[in-house]
């Protein structure tokens, strides 16, 4: 399985992890649990949307310094190619829901 972060993605990973020291460790066991599950096995990840070639997953991403909150985490599943792309990750508390044009965009450009 490969992985692969958008620009955006990549700069929200770097915000948050200076909020949250384990993000990074927490994005390492998500990871692993992906690259076996690609779709997720509990109420924890919805798919957003399908089509032929990816399924685009919101999920939660538990943070140990989070305590029981948790952050959103939107990826894109490549069903031929096996290969995972981050495109959003959002606090709950900040934001209600994902950025449905950065979905558009990324689906435009692929």
């Amino acid at each position: 399985m490969s992985f692969n972060e958008l620009p955006k993605f990549s700069k929200e990973l770097k915000r948050f992890s200076k909020k949250y020291r384990s993000l990074h460790d927490d994005l390492s066991e998500f990871k692993r649990i992906i690259s076996v599950i690609p779709l997720g096995n509990s109420k924890h990840f919805n798919i957003i949307t399908k089509t032929e070639q990816r399924i685009i997953i919101k999920a939660r991403l538990f943070c140990r310094y989070l305590k029981g909150s948790s952050l959103r985490i939107i990826y894109a599943f490549h069903c031929q190619s096996c290969i995972i792309d981050f495109i959003e990750l959002y606090f709950k508390g900040e934001k209600e829901n994902e950025d449905y044009e950065r979905i558009k965009e990324y689906l435009k450009n692929c």
